[in-house]
């Protein structure tokens, strides 16, 4: 690129794209084109989901503009005020150092910052220097005692030491052996790999490689998401680029280390984001868990010796073997060392990806780092560690991110999902949301797994139906435990713990639900009314806004529901700015 010119890079991830990037990024190629004398690429994801499409212009002296929310008209402008013309639109942007605040960024460092289809962006930026380092200094037992000494703890959820994980593969000696990256990303409200693979694959493939030469391994795949087709599409362009310029295939830099990278596309199964389902899924084999010992560590995929880590936790080896361990442990807890990636999901007022340094509290990270709510609402809990994981209530949210302290609140640190919720979240229909999807996903092996977690579902639907009865929630709690102690693999082990967690901290509501036929956020249908009172003003935004046309009233005057028309969808209270709509 010149530098003698404007530079213009447009975020073409897939939650940019989304929000229109796409159009974005032609009227930019229509003018170049039309002769408009600038430098173009385009970039990933910066994690601010919120305020997308995103647009950098970098003028010749350097200086950087990041414009967020364009739309074509603002581009338009952009174009002609800013690249054309010398005005910076500054109302349109975003100072980004002051908006991420008090994140820590290692995983996310690249993301949004080079184009993730060009091998020499990421060069730029310290590619591949940590493998060239290893591979010289030939010590896999050192490289594998650095990643212990950082405190690494695998980011997919299970939180074990991943030098631990990688000195029990290096042990077992074999002819064969294999690293895998499960990028199965399954929980619903999660992107973290997803962005990662489409912002940044080579600092994943770079951390597999670095992983591979410390365990033995000369063989790897990626088990990655069908649903995630950019993310595969820059993975696989990704690994030729590597093999084109000798980072991955036959003897790189020289040193006889061969390492060759397959991508393996998955078929839907959330099961599959259980290590020995993914094994058996690569193999050609039906996606279902088995029995633990053996460990794949000591006989994994095709019966060899397997490494196997998630996509965030890969992408943190390169910046280790960089800057050293002791630099990683300086951030966290005692326990829990480095940073950890969320996705911030739900009632959040700047959803996106966040990457924060261990021991800061939930707190912090979803006022101070999310905003709190979009909803002006006060937060009532978070959903941490998706269908398997729980509800942690406001009360809570002085807990800092640290493996042991939620483990400890009935919830699971997970992949890092966070999906907030408001005081319009009734916390019995999250529990029947996530039993609803853990149910489906049951592979059935399990009797409880398959058959209790239907049973579980079918009392919750039947509790937010209005049909519960007082013995429901011992029921409940019985199922739940005989599902966690009979359960083959983490699904089943796991699965029970939305609906303890709310059971825990939200039994009221259970109870409200039963005894009073009442859902006090006004989401189980059969259970609330909706009432507009004397604080309506008469601005007819609810009326607008009704999918039945079932309120009226004139302008400037206090509106009313025709209930025998109400579908009681809440839509009403949602778009009212004066609390003037009430449930009963």
């Amino acid at each position: 690129m010149s530098a003698n010119k404007k530079t213009i890079v447009v975020g073409m991830s897939t939650c940019n794209v989304a929000a229109g990037a796409d159009e974005v990024l032609k009227i930019i190629q229509n003018r170049v084109n039309a002769g408009l004398d600038v430098n173009l690429s385009i970039t990933g994801c910066l994690g601010m989901c919120y305020c997308e499409p995103q647009v950098k212009v970098l003028d010749e002296d350097g200086r950087e503009h990041l414009y967020i929310k364009v739309d074509a008209g603002r581009m338009e402008k952009i174009l002609t005020d800013h690249v054309e013309g010398g005005e910076p639109q500054v109302k349109w942007t975003l100072d980004f150092a002051e908006a991420i605040g008090k994140q820590r960024r290692i995983v996310l460092a690249n993301c949004g910052k080079i184009d993730p289809e060009k091998l020499d962006d990421y060069l730029a930026r310290d590619g591949y220097k940590a493998l060239g380092k290893v591979l010289k200094d030939n010590q896999p037992e050192a490289v594998i005692q650095e990643v212990q000494d950082s405190g690494l703890r695998g980011r997919g959820g299970g939180g074990f030491s991943t030098g631990l994980k990688w000195r029990f593969a290096f042990n077992n000696k074999a002819d064969k052996k294999y690293v895998v990256c499960n990028a199965d990303e399954g929980d619903p409200g999660a992107f973290m790999d997803r962005t990662t693979l489409e912002s940044d694959p080579h600092a994943v493939l770079e951390g597999m490689a670095i992983g591979a030469f410390a365990t033995g391994a000369d063989e790897a795949y990626v088990y990655c998401r069908a649903e995630y087709p950019l993310a595969i599409k820059r993975l696989n362009r990704a690994i030729a680029q590597a093999e084109e310029k000798g980072y991955l295939g036959k003897n790189i830099f020289g040193t006889g280390f061969n390492f060759e990278v397959h991508v393996k596309e998955g078929a839907g199964a959330f099961v599959c984001g259980e290590e020995t389902a993914l094994l058996a899924s690569i193999e050609g084999r039906r996606g279902m868990p088995t029995i633990r010992p053996p460990f794949p560590a000591e006989s994994g995929l095709f019966g060899k010796p397997t490494t196997i880590n998630n996509v965030e936790t890969w992408a943190n080896v390169p910046w280790i073997v960089r800057h050293g361990a002791q630099a990683f442990a300086a951030y966290g807890t005692e326990k829990s060392k480095g940073t950890k990636v969320f996705a911030l999901a739900g009632k959040i007022k700047h959803g996106g990806l966040v990457e924060v340094p261990m021991g800061i509290t939930l707190d912090e990270i979803i006022h101070d780092v999310g905003g709190g709510t979009g909803t002006n609402r006060q937060v009532k809990a978070v959903q941490m560690g998706g269908p398997s994981g729980g509800c942690v209530p406001r009360e809570l949210f002085h807990t800092r991110i640290d493996y042991d302290e939620v483990t400890r609140t009935g919830a699971i640190m997970g992949s890092g999902g966070m999906v907030v919720m408001d005081e319009t979240t009734c916390m019995v229909d999250v529990a029947r949301y996530f039993l609803d999807f853990t149910q489906l996903e049951s592979c059935g092996k399990c009797t409880f797994c398959r058959i209790g977690t239907t049973r579980m579902l079918e009392i919750l639907t039947r509790i937010c139906d209005g049909k519960g009865v007082p013995e429901d929630i011992d029921i409940l709690e019985d199922l739940a435990e005989q599902i966690k102690t009979t359960s083959l693999c983490g699904l089943g082990q796991t699965a029970p713990n939305p609906v303890l967690t709310t059971l825990r901290y939200f039994r009221n509501e259970y109870e409200e639900h039963i005894f009073d036929k009442k859902c006090r956020a006004g989401k189980c249908r059969n259970l609330c009314t909706f009432e507009i009172n004397d604080k309506c003003v008469g601005c007819t935004l609810c009326a607008r806004n009704c999918p039945m046309d079932c309120i009226t009233g004139k302008s400037k005057e206090q509106h009313f529901i025709q209930q025998d028309k109400c579908i009681r969808c809440g839509v009403c209270r949602d778009v009212c700015k004066f609390d003037a709509v009430t449930v009963k």
